[in-house]
């Protein structure tokens, strides 16, 4: 229950609805109807997500980690979770949506049998009418047997918590700066060659069973990377 507690929380916060500060322990226990313990553990989660800090005294403060306009992607909020604040103001534009089967150096990657099944979605990502990413990604069939055209053009994740059980519960994410080939440069409108920072993500759920592999090429003016770390040893 702690973890749906603390996802409404880190909602709210990016939603604006919390901006300098949580409510009190007792608010909250009030607001969800729960124990103190569960609101402790549910702010503890959000805290080890970079987007609190303590008070001694005072409580909980929001972290402004919005930077340029908002434009941060925050690598702490955990798998499955949106890495952009706005991400809920993206919009998508598909370019492939299809089955493919893996190749080598798929399968490699992913961990699966060369030949698997595989869907494959490439789309164009917008914020504030400007382009934001270029998105590759591939989905095994095998533990995802169907996917909506109106979940590819929205959110691919919403649709498979929501129709399958599939949440992400960790990842492997790999930043890169990487020369754009000739195929992504023509969907980006860029020049061959051109450096851009690159992430390729591995997403598991279940018993450490990956679902997704995906590339998301990062071409939006002025953009952040957000990481939050903490000694969490006690003496």
């Amino acid at each position: 229950m702690y973890h749906d507690i603390a996802d409404d929380i880190t909602k709210s916060i990016n939603e604006g609805l919390f901006d300098k500060k949580l409510p009190t322990e007792v608010q909250l226990m009030a607001r969800y109807n729960v124990s103190r313990n569960t609101i402790r553990k549910a702010i503890d989660l959000v805290y080890q997500k970079g987007l609190l800090r303590r008070v001694q005294g005072s409580g909980y403060f929001i972290n402004d980690i919005s930077l340029s306009e908002k434009t941060v992607i925050n690598l702490s909020v955990g798998a499955g979770q949106p890495l952009h604040l706005a991400d809920g103001k993206l919009v998508s534009k598909v370019i492939t949506f299809d089955k493919i089967n893996a190749d080598v150096a798929l399968a490699n990657r992913m961990s699966i049998k060369n030949g698997s099944e595989l869907y494959r979605v490439i789309r164009l990502r917008y914020l504030n009418n400007e382009l934001y990413c270029l998105e590759q990604a591939y989905y095994v069939r095998a533990e995802v047997p169907f996917l909506s055209v109106e979940s590819v053009n929205q959110s691919i994740f919403t649709f498979l918590r929501e129709n399958y059980g599939i949440s992400a519960n960790n990842s492997e994410d790999y930043i890169s700066l990487e020369k754009l080939t000739e195929e992504d440069a023509a969907l980006l409108e860029l020049p061959t060659g051109t450096p851009a920072l690159t992430m390729n993500q591995l997403n598991f759920y279940g018993n450490n069973i990956i679902f997704n592999f995906s590339t998301t090429i990062y071409v939006y003016p002025g953009l952040n990377f957000y990481f939050h770390s903490a000694n969490l040893t006690s003496n």
